[in-house]
């Protein structure tokens, strides 16, 4: 059938084992991303076939995962555990993860906060100080004064 005819074909070949550069095309990463992923554990490597290696259509799906997971902040070891637990049956390990993340994310906020204050502070005093001062910014920086 022809690639344009009511998407049968399309479908066909999407059902078909894929080589790696294909794969890669199809979830719209780098075939280095799939080695790196390959030698992380978080997809497998297929026995070659002759001087091949294919893999399932299914590692679509599965990279897809990866890269929202890691988008949403999630180390590849974290993400490595969510794949372990993708199933959904062991709900409260999947909230531990997550839990976990948040954790970490709401630090680095309270950090980007605090950082954002203390540079705010100093701006200002950088802009009300004359020119015969020291630079706030420069002095705080050195550690000799400033705010927080």
């Amino acid at each position: 059938m022809l690639q344009g005819m009511n998407g049968t074909y399309a479908i066909q070949e999407a059902a078909a084992p894929m080589t790696i550069g294909r794969l890669a095309k199809a979830a719209q990463v780098g075939v280095e991303t799939i080695r790196y992923y390959q030698g992380r554990g978080l997809l497998p490597v297929p026995r070659p076939t002759g001087a091949v290696r294919y893999y399932p259509p299914t590692l679509v799906d599965r990279i897809g995962f990866i890269k929202r997971a890691q988008g949403l902040g999630f180390s590849l070891q974290e993400v490595s555990t969510l794949l372990d637990l993708a199933d959904g049956r062991n709900r409260r390990a999947v909230q531990a993860v997550t839990t976990a993340r948040l954790g970490q994310i709401r630090a680095k906020l309270a950090d980007l906060t605090r950082m954002r204050k203390t540079l705010e502070e100093l701006l200002d005093q950088c802009l009300t100080t004359g020119q015969s001062h020291t630079c706030p910014i420069i002095e705080a920086l050195m550690g000799r004064s400033g705010p927080g």
